[in-house]
């Protein structure tokens, strides 16, 4: 018996190409982001014009950094004592920007608190931030003279802008649905907050508060400039009477004590970063 043909099957039908999509509907943000910056770049080129002389900027480079050499450890006794100085308007500044942040932050977080209290929260964040850490070294010690409590208030003030900012927006990334849930169960704000947020933002507080610690030290060292305690007063001495050998043993410290604290801080943010544990049960 013949085997039967199979009829051969109609070719599918062609779709047409889709019409191209005009030109704005092709700019996503990423492009237009680059635009903006190529155009910010373009009109900020004449912030390269340096002098108009020829000058052989290598040469009085050289000349310069010559003077810091040998540095003239003879300063290194006091100014150990200074920077000891500096790493205190540090570690207290950080204290009391953290313990102040905290509730800032969860009064910023879209996530926390009405819209009318984020939006006025951040625009004092903002607002914070506007102020320079030099501009708040100044006024501190208009207020309350040319000691060290002075660099602790400026940099107190000049830490909550950055870290409200920081930790409301870790506040924003973690997962809503366990405070939710607590609250479903029968939990107050405050114990959905310290039972289902604080857990999973936990670690990126205590990472942004390492990394405001380690900046802190390095901006005790320079609002001494202005009379706020620490090791930048005897910087700024130095380079007055263009002392460049002491200044060069003054920055070897800092950068000694910078260095350690980035180093230990990286390993603490990579265990503190780690795997995130599961929140505690709520107390009965």
């Amino acid at each position: 018996m013949p085997a039967l043909e199979t009829p051969p099957r109609a070719p599918a039908p062609v779709s047409a190409p889709p019409p191209p999509l005009p030109w704005h509907a092709r700019v996503n943000a990423l492009t237009l982001t680059l635009l903006l910056f190529a155009l910010a770049v373009a009109a900020s080129w004449p912030a390269l014009r340096g002098s108009e002389r020829r000058i052989d900027y290598l040469a009085s480079l050289g000349r310069f950094l010559a003077n810091f050499f040998p540095p003239d450890l003879s300063v290194v006794p006091s100014a150990i004592s200074a920077l000891a100085e500096t790493c205190q308007i540090a570690v207290m500044a950080t204290l009391f920007a953290v313990v102040l942040s905290i509730p800032l932050a969860a009064a910023g977080a879209q996530t926390i608190a009405p819209r009318w209290l984020v939006t006025s929260v951040r625009s004092l964040l903002n607002a914070i931030r506007t102020v320079p850490s030099l501009i708040w070294a100044l006024l501190a010690v208009a207020v309350v003279g040319p000691y060290p409590l002075a660099g602790v208030i400026a940099l107190t003030f000049y830490s909550i802008g950055y870290l409200a900012k920081f930790f409301s927006d870790a506040f924003e990334s973690v997962d809503m649905n366990v405070p939710r849930a607590l609250r479903a169960l029968g939990a107050d704000a405050v114990q959905s907050f310290q039972y289902g947020l604080w857990p999973q933002a936990r670690p990126l507080v205590w990472s942004h508060a390492l990394w405001m610690l380690e900046y802190n030290v390095r901006s005790a060292a320079i609002i001494g400039y202005v009379g706020a305690g620490g090791i930048g007063l005897q910087l700024h001495t130095y380079q007055e009477y263009y002392q460049w050998e002491k200044f060069a043993a003054v920055l070897l410290l800092i950068f000694f004590v910078v260095t350690v604290l980035d180093l230990a801080g990286e390993r603490i943010r990579r265990q503190l970063t780690g795997p995130r544990r599961a929140a505690p049960p709520l107390p009965a």
